[in-house]
C-alpha cells in the first residue's frame, strides 16, 4: 500500500506509526532487511521510523536485520546506535563494508553514460551492492531515508541509498566522478541529473526483481529539533517524485544577494571529518560572493577522511581546485587517485576554485595540516568569541557592524541564487 503524507507544521509520531502499519498491509513476511541512513543523517527521522518498523515487524514474528547505509563513512558506534535507533538490539545490525561485502549485479554501459553526461564522461559503470540486498531469503527490503538537496546526485536518497549507501567501490567511485566532471552546480537541488539517471538505470535493470519498499522523509530541524514535513512510502519512484517536490520547496533557500561572509556550524556529533564537514562548502557555494569568506565552525572535526586511505589521499592532493585535480587525475603517477575516484570528486567539490576563501575553525587538527590541504585555519575557541553559535540566529546577523549569514546545519538545505537554479 502506498502512503503519501504531507503536513506543513510537521507530522506527529502517531501519524508516522499509522503510515508504517498501513505500508505493510497485505504483506505476508518472514524475514525483512531494513536499510536506514547512518548517524550523519540523524535529522532524517529515519532512526525513529526504523525503530517503529522493527517493532511492528517483530511483534508479527518477522525476523528483521538492519543494514545502515554507511557508504564510505565510518561504522556507527554503540552510543550513535542508541541515540539514533533506540532500543533495537545491536546484534540485529550489519556493518556495510563498501570495499569488500559486495556483489556485482550489472553494468551501466558507457554509451548511456556518454549520452547523459553530454559526452563529458564515457566509461562503463559496474553496479555493486551489499550481498544482503540480493539475498532472496528476505521477503522485503525497506529502504528508509531523507530527500534533501545533494552535491553528487542533485537530490539525495531513493535508489542512491542502495547503490551508494550500501553500494560497492566501483559504482560509488564512478558515479561521484561523473557528477564532479558534469558539475555540481548544474545538479544540486534537481532531480533528473546524470548521476540520478545512472541510479534509475541500475534500479530498473538490475534491482527490479527485488522487493524494495522506499520510505522517504522530508525534514527541517528548527533549533535542532527534527520536524517531518512529509513521509512518502511506496515501491517504485512515485514516493521519490513527491518527496523531491516538497524538499525543493522547503529545503532550498533562495537568497537575494550573495554572501560576503557566511558562518556555518558543524555539530560535533555529526561532523568529525572534512569529508563530511565540506557540506558547508557544497551547500553554500552557489550563494557565496566572489571574494567572499566562508567560516566553518568545526569543533568535532579531527581528521580529513572517513578511512585511512581517503585521509591519505586528501593530505596528498589537497582541495586545490577542479582543473588542478582533473590534471593530476590524468597523470600516470596518480594511479591511487584514479583508483579512488570518489576521493577525486570530493577534492573537486571541496574547493572554491579560488572564487571565495574557506577557513576551517578547529582545535583538533594542527594549523599547518589544515593549510596543507588548501584551506585557511583558525582556532575554534578563538573564533566563537566573535561568532558564537549559541547566540547567532539562522540567517542574517550583524556582528560589530558587519553583516554575516549564519547556517546552523548545512546538511539540511541548499543556499542558492534563484537565477542560477533556473539556469
Amino acid at each position: 500500500m502506498n502512503v503519501f503524507l504531507k503536513k506543513e507544521n510537521g507530522l506527529n509520531n502517531k501519524e508516522i506509526e499509522t503510515a508504517i502499519i498501513d505500508s505493510l498491509e497485505g504483506r505476508n513476511l518472514n524475514r525483512v532487511l531494513i536499510v536506514p541512513p547512518d548517524f550523519t543523517r540523524f535529522h532524517s527521522y529515519a532512526g525513529y521510523i526504523t525503530n517503529k518498523y522493527y517493532h511492528v515487524l517483530t511483534e508479527r514474528k518477522v525476523e528483521v536485520d538492519i543494514l545502515p547505509a554507511l557508504g564510505t563513512h565510518m561504522s556507527m558506534n554503540e552510543d550513535e546506535l542508541i541515540k539514533m535507533f533506540g532500543d533495537i538490539p545491536h546484534e540485529r545490525f550489519i556493518v556495510h563494508r563498501w570495499r569488500d561485502d559486495v556483489v556485482k549485479i550489472g553494468v551501466v554501459p558507457k554509451s548511456f553514460v556518454r549520452e547523459i553526461s553530454e559526452g563529458l564522461w564515457e566509461e562503463d559503470i559496474d553496479v555493486e551492492v551489499n550481498k544482503h540486498i540480493m539475498d532472496e531469503s528476505y521477503d522485503l527490503i525497506i529502504s528508509v531515508g531523507q530527500v534533501v538537496p545533494h552535491e553528487v546526485v542533485g537530490m539525495s536518497n531513493h535508489a542512491k541509498n542502495i547503490f551508494v549507501g550500501v553500494g560497492g567501490s566501483r559504482i560509488i567511485n564512478s558515479s561521484h566522478m561523473l557528477g564532479a566532471v558534469y558539475g555540481m552546480e548544474r545538479m544540486m537541488g534537481k532531480d533528473l541529473t546524470p548521476v540520478r539517471k545512472v541510479y534509475d538505470y541500475a534500479q530498473e535493470h538490475f534491482l527490479s526483481d527485488r522487493p524494495v519498499l522506499y520510505a522517504l522523509t522530508v525534514t527541517t530541524a528548527p533549533k535542532g529539533k527534527t520536524k517531518v514535513h512529509g513521509l512518502f512510502i511506496s515501491e517504485g519512484r512515485e514516493c521519490f517524485n513527491r518527496a523531491v517536490e516538497l524538499a525543493q520547496e522547503i529545503n532550498i533557500d533562495f537568497v537575494d544577494k550573495p554572501f560576503k561572509k557566511c558562518v556555518v556550524y558543524l555539530d560535533p556529533e555529526e561532523f568529525k571529518t572534512t569529508w563530511l564537514g565540506n557540506k558547508a562548502v557544497y551547500r553554500t557555494r552557489m550563494a557565496m560572493a566572489d571574494g567572499g569568506e566562508l567560516i566553518i565552525l568545526a569543533p568535532g572535526v579531527e581528521r580529513f577522511g572517513e578511512d585511512q586511505e581517503i585521509d591519505r589521499l586528501i593530505r596528498k592532493y589537497g582541495y586545490t581546485g577542479r582543473l588542478n585535480i582533473l590534471e593530476l587525475f590524468g597523470r600516470p603517477e596518480s594511479k591511487d587517485l584514479r583508483e579512488n575516484m570518489s576521493a577525486a570528486a570530493h577534492l573537486i567539490h571541496g574547493s572554491s576554485d579560488g572564487r571565495f576563501n574557506i577557513t576551517y575553525c578547529v582545535d583538533k587538527i594542527k594549523r599547518d595540516e589544515i593549510e596543507s590541504v588548501g584551506y585557511k585555519s583558525a582556532s575554534y575557541k578563538e573564533v566563537i568569541k566573535k561568532y558564537n553559535p549559541e547566540t547567532l540566529v539562522k540567517g542574517y546577523n550583524v556582528i560589530d557592524g558587519e553583516e554575516i549569514y549564519y547556517i546552523p546545519n548545512p546538511a539540511l538545505g541548499l543556499w542558492i541564487d534563484r537565477e542560477k537554479f533556473k539556469d
